[in-house]
């Protein structure tokens, strides 16, 4: 994975990444978490059958924040196809899989009564994606308009050997408010042919710079081995198991 993209983000908050590996060109998720408050930050991944799951490390500390909004499956991978986002609309895109040959289409119609989440002041902006069996992929993102309405914006792709498409919640500055995330999707490279080189690689290069504020949560990368046969390759790094 290309370091440029995410090296300079201070804080991202949430990112997802949908590629294909470079040389077996099987298809990757990606979903990272960065954290500010001891509530974000008290959490790590598990993976639960088909699923990955964020799950609380303390839960009284968890209850400083909104559990609704802490707690969901992040991934979910199924036979035809990958589900992934930063909410509890997992559910619902998971439930679409198999419903159209279009990712687009099934993030449209998974999303259609999802808002941006309700953290105010920071209406932190809903991201999504989805891919399929066929390697059609798409990502969303849903953020607060200036009116108080919702912004959505689907982006449509098709994935390509050895890059991937990346979409955060935030700009990458730590500041308030924090800028929500805005234009396309960026593009990365993926060089590593693993899923823990992955996952392992962008871990690295969400850490702080000298004298910063750690804000990593977890990376988790699956890589697909035989989709339709629903066979993945998970590998998840926890930052409260690396303490």
């Amino acid at each position: 994975m290309n370091k440029k993209a995410i090296v300079n983000k201070e804080y991202p908050g949430r990112l997802i990444i949908i590629g294909q590996e470079e040389t077996t060109e099987k298809v990757l998720v990606v979903y990272a978490i960065t954290g500010r408050s001891v509530s974000s930050q008290a959490r790590k991944m598990e993976r639960e059958e088909d699923a990955i799951w964020v799950k609380p490390t303390d839960k009284d500390l968890l209850k400083k924040g909104n559990i609704d909004l802490l707690i969901y499956p992040s991934v979910f991978c199924l036979s035809h196809g990958i589900a992934i986002s930063n909410g509890k609309q997992t559910v619902d895109i998971m439930a679409c899989l198999g419903q159209s040959e279009s990712a687009a289409e099934i993030l449209a119609f998974a999303l259609k009564n999802w808002n941006y989440e309700p953290d105010e002041p920071t209406f932190t902006p809903r991201i999504s994606g989805c891919i399929l069996s066929n390697k059609s992929a798409a990502l969303s993102l849903i953020r607060k308009a200036p009116d108080g309405s919702s912004l959505r914006n689907i982006y449509e792709f098709s994935v390509v050997p050895g890059k991937g498409k990346m979409i955060m919640t935030y700009e990458g500055e730590n500041r308030d408010p924090l800028p929500s995330f805005e234009g396309e999707p960026q593009e990365v490279e993926i060089k590593d042919s693993t899923s823990q080189e992955v996952a392992d690689r962008i871990y690295g290069s969400l850490a702080p710079k000298e004298g910063g504020q750690d804000f990593r949560v977890a990376v988790a990368c699956v890589f697909e081995i035989d989709m339709l046969s629903n066979k993945f390759d998970t590998h998840i790094v926890n930052r409260a198991e690396r303490m």
